[in-house]
């Protein structure tokens, strides 16, 4: 009983493994090299944009709506598109406390 967990867990690994290389297989029949050596660079900085990227193209490949290699121009235009849709407005709020008046309590 003790090996099932094991087992489930090097199950879980391979099939992980696996989703990787087929994404992988799909990155390089939709990507030309130097748009595959920018989307790995981008993934080294900010690899949550890069999987945003990388699950947007493998969508459109499986729906058939890219019509041949995606060049580095034709990247940088995708990564515009996923930077507009996922692009965080940075507000800072402050939160002012009231503090105890020191020369309130000076009362003779």
């Amino acid at each position: 009983m003790d090996e099932e967990p094991g087992n489930d867990q090097q199950g879980q690994q391979e099939a992980k493994q696996r989703e990787a290389e087929m994404r992988n297989t799909i990155l390089a029949q939709v990507l030309d090299q130097s748009a595959r050596a920018r989307l790995s660079n981008l993934a080294l900085v900010k690899p949550e944009k890069a999987k945003a990227v990388e699950n947007y193209l493998i969508q459109m490949a499986r729906f058939g709506q890219l019509g041949g290699k995606i060049s580095e121009s034709g990247l940088i235009e995708i990564l515009e598109k996923v930077s507009q849709q996922t692009e965080k407005k940075t507000t800072v709020k402050f939160n002012r406390r009231k503090v105890m008046d020191s020369d309130d309590e000076d009362d003779d």
